[in-house]
């Protein structure tokens, strides 16, 4: 099996090196990642400047562009084919909810599910009051769930064109209670802007609030990890909404010229 491994924390993040070597045993894995971090960067391609990719160790590929250009290169050049598998991560932190349109270890996922090959992210979710320094990082938990859910996704069958978010709580194994199937619940933060002066005196500004919490809304992926579960939400490219698609047909719209 040829697995492509990606994240947005960067080449050098602890989970992506983490999952690489959880993976190694199941086939070959090339990683390709970005050289820095560049979480949030969400579904981006680089298009208006060159990007430089570079080896750092082998099959290990640094990419001066976001997840999504790092996917695009290892499939158009690296690879020069499609892998069995695309897995992104581990993100260090959550990927649930409306997250999922700004992360970018979700646009690595959905890059290769754009191209036609199974697609996978995986995130551990640190919780709203994480202290790196009073809790530790259960990085085994995570690595172990994806050493045993990427050959599963890869036997099963079901659309192509979809990718599979997964979040696992920041615990040990012994207290994971199960895995559960989440639909998208919701999230919230503080939309504060802090602004600063520079030594010139002009001003900038630092954009993203902080975490607030989440809608308590029942099956969510937000509930289910607040839980203790494993979450798995498969998430569709057609972002089409049919429902409402048949009562726009409905409408009577005059474009005519002579308006």
């Amino acid at each position: 099996m040829n697995i492509l491994i990606s994240n947005d924390d960067g080449i050098e993040s602890k989970g992506l090196l983490l999952l690489a070597e959880a993976l190694k045993d199941l086939g070959q894995v090339t990683v390709v990642a970005p050289h820095r971090e560049r979480s949030t960067a969400g579904h981006s391609l680089t298009l208006h400047k060159p990007l430089r990719c570079y080896e750092v160790r082998p099959r290990h590929f640094a990419v001066s562009g976001t997840p999504a250009d790092c996917v695009y290169m290892a499939t158009r050049h690296i690879l020069k084919g499609k892998p069995d598998v695309i897995v992104s991560g581990v993100n260090r932190g959550a990927n649930l909810g409306n997250d999922i349109y700004y992360s970018g270890t979700v646009a690595a996922a959905r890059e290769g599910a754009y191209w036609g090959v199974k697609a996978i992210a995986f995130s551990l979710c640190l919780g709203k009051n994480f202290d790196e320094g009073r809790r530790p990082y259960f990085w085994e938990t995570a690595t172990q769930f994806a050493k045993i859910f990427v050959p599963l996704a890869v036997r099963k069958d079901y659309p192509i064109d979809n990718l599979l978010n997964v979040n696992i709580p920041n615990l040990p194994h012994s207290e994971i209670k199960g895995v559960k199937t989440s639909k998208l619940g919701r999230r919230f933060y503080s939309d504060d802007i802090a602004e600063r002066l520079d030594p010139r005196g002009k001003p900038y500004y630092w954009l993203g609030g902080s975490y607030k919490g989440f809608e308590e809304i029942p099956g969510s992926d937000c509930v289910h990890v607040d839980e203790g579960y494993v979450s798995i939400s498969p998430l569709k490219l057609d972002c089409t909404d049919y429902s409402l698609l048949e009562e726009f047909k409905n409408w009577e719209i005059d474009f005519s010229p002579n308006l």
